[in-house]
């Protein structure tokens, strides 16, 4: 079987809906102002890195606007329902989501599209593979009724992940990164793509703010903890990554993912170099090809995801000090676990 990494036929989109993007944009309103009740009165920072202020629910913060944010939290625990076959991601914000999500996405669909057909190919991996907290935007389904299985992302903690999916069985791969890339990489990401009238964000700002805890979805390190904890409490249904691990031996740990998920390569397709193929299709630099122009469904643009992908980028931004105290940090936070980066 042949993996292209370019393409000049338009591929099969079944798996996505035909909601406009303005329909979701309009339920994200309905959904905050439903649910402005029930996070009015949480603890709030008037600071935010995509919105103007965060709140802190279930221990971790979260916007108070935007497609991953409170509303969309509380939104998707009251109304998500998980299905006994999905498979889920779950990061941390700039964690390499993007790239785990091509990878999910092109081994478990691999059979399906061949030749030039794979959605990677022309679609944002974020738009073929979908976050729960988006799903709850639209009118339909992303997945038609028979899908099986159902692949979704998060960003939610897993405390805060919805009962139906905590319920199900279905298993996770969940990844992190280097807190200190994660900073790094979040603050150039939000600096492209936050509103003008939030003004652009310092390094040190930045800084204070991810040292402090205050991240979307975060803190960072509690975040991972959580997960950790749970990876090994059900380790049959929780995969723990890191991003650093993924990119060492890339090929290794998506031969892992794929028997992790019930899709592990035949021999025959190990032998015909399906591995690497797969690998090569989800390359950053072939994503980054493919994803030079347009706009997302949520309107972001598309090459906002693509910078460097690089490990050890954060030498290039923090001051030695900087880097010391997040040192620090994610000793004391980790002490006693097995994370290491």
């Amino acid at each position: 079987m042949s993996i292209p990494t370019t393409s000049h036929a338009f591929p099969d989109l079944s798996f996505v809906t035909e909601d406009d993007p303005k329909v979701e944009r309009a339920n994200l309103s309905l959904i905050l102002d439903r649910y402005k009740d029930r996070f009015k009165d949480l603890p709030k920072v008037e600071k935010g890195w995509l919105s103007k202020s965060m709140n802190l629910y279930q221990g971790h913060w979260y916007s108070s606007s935007g497609v991953i944010s409170i509303g969309t939290v509380l939104a998707s625990q009251d109304a998500f329902q998980a299905h006994p076959s999905d498979l889920y991601l779950a990061t941390p914000p700039k964690c390499g989501t993007t790239w785990l999500k091509a990878l999910v996405f092109a081994i478990v669909n691999r059979t399906k599209y061949k030749n030039n057909s794979n959605p990677l190919l022309v679609s944002n991996p974020h738009d073929c593979l979908p976050f729960i907290e988006n799903e709850i935007l639209r009118n339909k389904p992303t997945y038609n009724v028979d899908s099986q299985p159902r692949l979704f992302a998060t960003h939610m903690s897993y405390l805060a992940l919805p009962q139906s999916v905590l319920d199900s069985g279905c298993s996770l791969v969940y990844m992190c990164r280097n807190p200190k890339d994660v900073l790094v990489s979040t603050f150039h990401f939000v600096n492209k793509v936050r509103d003008k009238s939030l003004g652009v964000m310092t390094i040190e700002e930045a800084f204070e703010l991810f040292s402090k805890g205050f991240t979307p979805c975060g803190p960072f390190w509690d975040h991972v903890k959580e997960y950790y904890k749970a990876s090994l409490d059900h380790p049959e249904k929780i995969l723990f990554l890191t991003y650093e691990n993924l990119q060492k031996d890339t090929i290794s740990n998506v031969k892992r993912i794929a028997e992790f998920l019930g899709y592990p390569f035949t021999k025959e397709e190990e032998v015909e170099g399906v591995v690497e193929e797969i690998v090569s299709l989800c390359s950053f630099e072939n994503l980054r090809e493919h994803n030079q122009q347009g706009i997302k469904r949520d309107g972001l643009p598309n090459d906002a995801f693509f910078r460097k992908g690089k490990v050890g980028d954060w030498s290039n931004y923090l001051t030695n000090d900087m880097s010391q105290i997040l040192d620090q940090i994610t000793e004391e936070k980790f002490l006693g676990l097995d994370i290491s980066f």
